[in-house]
């Protein structure tokens, strides 16, 4: 009987639509966005903002708000934030404390009973590339970035938390039962420190965490989101407004990202004898895998290739607007991607149109700000990870005894870039690799949840663990406070649970875990739930990612549509631009799929980088 009161997804869906409580309809919006601006008045007075380029910080990309999607700014709250004092401590802080009736799992062993599976059941994405995955975090630290690190600094007693396993702040070490299979050669515990908070931990204040990155698309992680910062990458030395590229190291006699001076520097760990140190780049997570490294390396070529186009057909620019006319041209080529061809794929054409829809216009009432809701559903990612970095020849194929890299052996390590092979290798092998499937009995491979940055830490950390430990840091609600906020049925049996998820198994172990599904925290629930039709992330995930980026553009006012952003000439140039294009002329790569995003036959469904259609930047002459 408790089945059939539960709807299916499609007539969730289809409720998502017509049911006029929808938390964030455009009605219900603007009357909230109508009261904001209203308490506002008075208080921000309108700056003389430039309407030609994007700030590196994002301040003044709303007029009116002009802090409004800045950097260094809190994130968003979708709902109140939940805490164990209702002020600042994580749920599960108080060992034993109920929630809801039922004391919350460890976080380790939600990742052991619902995460962890043998590598005999890994299958591969018949449909998408290992390029989804790595893009897709790439996107998101161009969003958002937590420093979990720094938060020592506010408070009394500077705890380091690779060291201790007591909660003294900022630690909110990760426990281990004694069931565990580490638990003897670990202890009992693994690190853990709580992101920066945005608001003084005082009696008035309820915990906010801060958002060092822009808000906006805006290739940040390339540039930067502070001033510094922007001014540290670029080269001073050249008066062309290039962006500064390694001195010591050349790849194939194309550019590396330059090195940062960090200390300690982890990525020298990884390989005593060969010393590279981590590269620097406008997000500081740049070196911490080798596809990061190569999509850095490969926007980083992508700018300065645009900045002398730009001078051949202007010699009379100056630098600084080689450099600003570059990075607007670049923000615009990761709009593009994300939406054409990334979020397209992602959440199916259906949820597309529904979340997303065509772009109608810049709105300066939106909210664009990040969510922090998003720190979570951002992170489906890690479900397609394959537990090995493939490296492939000019032909494709795997002929050396390092094709094959376990993950756990490429964190930090940049020495593999320098001296085995540079980018090229790994950018084929993300084309030309399949991603893993998201199955519902095989979610997150070991190499992540087992042996996590195992070459620059004490231990292997757990990702999955991390995942689930930081919701609770940030105080995010539970999987149905959530599933209630998109208008989705809120399972409360095993049997409604069973429905949602489409399995008995996987429900009963998430109630004997948990029991209830108001307990589940948000990330393992939404990453469990079946796919909507054409996506691969399920209703939720779609819900909440559609959301985040469908303000995310109607509220930029630097929006590659936008009127007056681009000429009508140049935006159709743009609309010729893709990931394989930009492979194409800033690597030694001349064969690659149309769309790198999606499976693609060896030889007989690449083409020549000849007949990739390029942007022509003589629409750009005369300005």
């Amino acid at each position: 009987m408790e089945d059939k009161k539960m709807s299916t997804e499609t007539e969730e869906a289809k409720n998502m639509m017509t049911n006029q409580a929808w938390p964030f309809s455009p009605a219900n919006e603007r009357a909230d966005q109508d009261q904001n601006e209203k308490q506002e008045q008075g208080q921000d007075m309108e700056e003389q903002c430039s309407d030609q380029y994007q700030t590196i910080t994002g301040r003044c990309n709303n007029k009116r708000r002009p802090w409004l999607g800045s950097s260094n700014q809190a994130l968003a709250r979708w709902l109140p934030a939940v805490y164990e004092d209702g002020r600042s401590l994580p749920l599960g802080w108080t060992p034993k404390k109920k929630h809801n009736g039922f004391s919350l799992p460890l976080v380790r062993d939600v990742s052991n009973t619902i995460m962890g599976f043998s590598t005999a059941k890994l299958t591969s994405d018949l449909r998408l590339t290992l390029m989804v995955p790595q893009f897709g975090q790439f996107l998101e630290h161009d969003l958002v970035f937590n420093d979990m690190f720094s938060d020592r600094n506010y408070f009394q007693i500077g705890a380091d938390c690779h060291k201790t396993c007591a909660q003294i702040p900022p630690c909110f070490p990760i426990k281990v039962s004694p069931s565990d299979p580490r638990s003897e050669s670990i202890g009992d515990c693994l690190p853990f420190f709580r992101s920066t908070s945005a608001s003084s931990d005082n009696r008035s204040h309820v915990r906010e965490q801060m958002n060092v990155a822009t808000s906006f698309l805006d290739a940040s992680m390339v540039y930067g989101s502070d001033e510094f910062m922007a001014q540290r990458l670029r080269n001073l030395t050249d008066p062309n407004g290039l962006l500064a590229v390694n001195q010591m190291f050349q790849d194939q006699g194309r550019a590396l990202l330059p090195f940062d001076n960090v200390v300690p520097d982890p990525c020298q760990l990884t390989n005593r004898s060969a010393n590279i140190p981590c590269f620097l780049a406008g997000d500081p997570r740049a070196s911490e895998t080798l596809a990061m490294m190569a999509l850095h390396t490969l926007f980083l070529r992508e700018h300065n290739r645009l900045v002398m186009e730009l001078k051949r057909l202007n010699p009379h620019w100056f630098g600084e607007q080689l450099y600003q006319e570059a990075r607007k041209i670049m923000g615009a080529m990761i709009q593009i991607i994300t939406y054409r061809d990334f979020l397209r794929m992602l959440l199916g054409p259906v949820h597309y149109a529904r979340f997303i829809g065509p772009y109608q216009g810049y709105c300066y009432k939106e909210d664009p700000r990040v969510a922090n809701i998003f720190t979570m559903v951002s992170r489906f990612s890690h479900t397609m990870m394959q537990p090995f970095v493939p490296r492939l020849d000019s032909q494709y194929r795997a002929t050396s005894p390092t094709s094959k890299v376990a993950l756990s052996d490429a964190f930090f390590a940049t020495w593999r870039v320098v001296h085995e092979g540079g980018i090229d290798p790994i950018l084929r092998g993300l084309i030309a690799t399949p991603a893993k499937s998201n199955q519902q009995n095989a979610m997150v491979v070991d190499e992540l949840r087992e042996r996590l940055f195992k070459s620059v830490s004490r231990v292997g950390q757990d990702l999955v663990a991390i995942n689930l430990q930081q919701g609770r840091d940030h105080g995010i609600p539970g999987y149905n406070a959530w599933r209630g906020y998109c208008g989705l049925s809120q399972p409360k049996t095993l049997a409604e649970l069973s429905v949602v998820l489409k399995n008995q198994i996987l429900a009963r172990k998430f109630m004997e875990l948990y029991g209830t599904p108001d307990n589940i925290d948000l990330w393992a629930g939404a990453i469990a739930e079946p796919f909507v039709k054409g996506g691969r992330v399920g209703p939720l995930l779609a819900c909440l990612l559609g959301k985040q980026f469908r303000i995310s553009r109607s509220g930029n006012r630097f929006w590659w549509e936008k009127p007056g952003v681009f000429t009508e000439r140049q935006r159709e140039e743009l609309r010729r631009i893709s990931l394989s294009a930009i492979i194409c002329d800033n690597t030694g790569i001349i064969t690659v799929s149309r769309d790198v995003f999606r499976n693609a036959k060896h030889p007989e469904q690449f083409v020549s980088c000849r007949d990739i259609p390029r942007m022509n930047l003589s629409y750009w002459q005369g300005q």
